[in-house]
């Protein structure tokens, strides 16, 4: 027998049963559609976890920090910098160094900042993909003097002559026009002057040219965040405090080793960021990162989708269960016909074979409908939840809550398909059973 014959035969006895075959199908419809809308619910909170904790921050950085350094420990400094940056799997880091507001004031004509100041190493910047709103990033060598402002930082410049009103505040006008900040960094002379702690100190003070690059935008994601804070080089910074402490004759203990209170190193992927961690507490420092934050979201997101998947395969079994019943009925009602086709020398694995090709068609077309269902019902939750707070405090504005990858669909498919073969192999194999001389004298 043809393949063609085969196929036509067990679709004939689909349709002629119309009724009983609508109702097999249907269950095979409201298993699949159970997976796949059950499994589409742990992908779309998995996307959610993980586009929240990209706002929350850069997955691949690890936070080092040195609050209570050990007294017989090894310090933070620029030495345990190059040792860090040595460990497989670091891409860049840098030292943070957050200067005494007090040592210096950078200048502006009249204005003067008011905000912080970070000492760093202008490479991490360049490395890390920090994104500007103008100018440029450092390259290479960076010469003495040279600072990145944040966007938010320049509103942090003042008006020295003024002892009122003083400030310029990034809120929209009656026109939603934000107004332009004192002092633009790439365009404005800028210069840092070092500050007296007494006022009878009688010592010249020179200013210290500085040059504005860039300005960049603000991101939240970063650490450190580039939105209210100037950047230049740790060793100009440090350099600077040296000046201030010179100029006020304060005395700095030399027995006391030097230590940054802290440090961001940037693995190269997720993958390394464990290693790179481990390596740096065996150096006798605490780091700390999102990743093990990150563990235990994908730990409960794949336990939900685990549980999630196990109620669809229910379904998807009682539906199993549908199909071998349909196949037991099928073969007694055509127990007369199967006894005809071995009289007429029909092959008995053609026989095994048609009913197999007859269960697999009832899995495949209810798997079919049971994914355009499931497209249909991910679109009307995704609308609903993104139109208001969410359902089961998941989703709000523009989030999707369900989401069909399309391997989910194929996946499905493939496996609606095959339980309807498997549920159908044996009642199949009980049809090449039947002997064919009982089966022709059965009315």
């Amino acid at each position: 027998m043809k393949w063609k014959d085969m196929i036509s035969m067990s679709m004939s006895s689909l349709f002629k049963r119309k009724v009983r075959t609508l109702l097999t199908v249907a269950g095979v419809v409201i298993g699949t559609c159970a997976i796949v809308v059950m499994l589409s619910f742990g992908i779309g909170i998995k996307k959610t976890t993980d586009d929240m904790m990209q706002s929350m921050g850069d997955l691949t950085v690890i936070q080092v920090e040195n609050y209570n350094p050990q007294p017989d420990g090894e310090p933070l400094d620029d030495a345990m910098m190059d040792k860090m940056r040595k460990i497989p799997g670091v891409q860049t880091l840098t030292p943070i160094y957050d200067v005494d507001s007090s040592a210096f004031q950078i200048k502006s004509g009249k204005y003067i900042y008011g905000g912080s100041v970070l000492g760093v190493y202008m490479d991490y910047i360049t490395e890390n993909n920090y994104e500007l709103e103008a100018g440029k990033l450092p390259e290479g060598t960076v010469a003495e003097g040279t600072v990145l402002f944040g966007k938010d930082a320049l509103y942090n410049f003042y008006n020295s002559k003024k002892r009122s009103n003083n400030m310029i505040y990034p809120e929209p006008d009656s026109n939603g026009k934000i107004p332009d900040p004192f002092v633009n960094p790439l365009e404005d002379k800028l210069e840092l002057v070092l500050q007296k702690s007494d006022e009878n100190n009688k010592k010249t003070v020179k200013p210290i040219k500085l040059k504005g690059i860039g300005i960049m935008a603000q991101d939240w994601s970063k650490d450190p965040s580039p939105s209210y804070n100037v950047f230049m080089d740790v060793k100009f910074a440090r350099s600077l405090v040296e000046q201030y402490n010179k100029l006020n004759n304060i005395k700095v203990d030399k027995t006391k080793k030097f230590q940054y209170n802290s440090a961001m190193v940037k693995a190269v992927d997720i993958k390394s960021v464990e290693t790179v961690q481990n390596a740096i507490k065996e150096l006798g420092f605490e780091p700390h990162s999102m990743d093990s934050m990150r563990e235990s979201i994908e730990k409960q997101t794949r336990t939900i989708q685990m549980i999630l998947g196990g109620l669809g395969a229910i379904s998807l079994l009682v539906a199993a269960l549908g199909i071998t019943n349909t196949m037991i009925m099928s073969i007694y009602e055509r127990t007369r016909e199967i006894g005809v086709m071995k009289v007429l020398g029909c092959v008995i694995g053609n026989i095994r074979t048609m009913f197999l090709i007859e269960a697999g068609m009832i899995g495949f077309i209810g798997g079919v409908a049971g994914i355009g269902i499931s497209y249909l019902l991910s679109f009307l939750l995704n609308s609903f939840a993104s139109n208001g707070e969410g359902i089961l405090g998941i989703g709000g504005a523009g989030a999707q809550i369900s989401i069909i990858p399309v391997w989910l669909a194929l996946g499905a498919l493939v496996f609606s398909t095959m339980v309807g073969l498997i549920s159908g192999f044996s009642p199949a194999n009980r049809a090449v059973k039947i002997s064919a001389l009982t089966a022709i004298r059965q009315e």
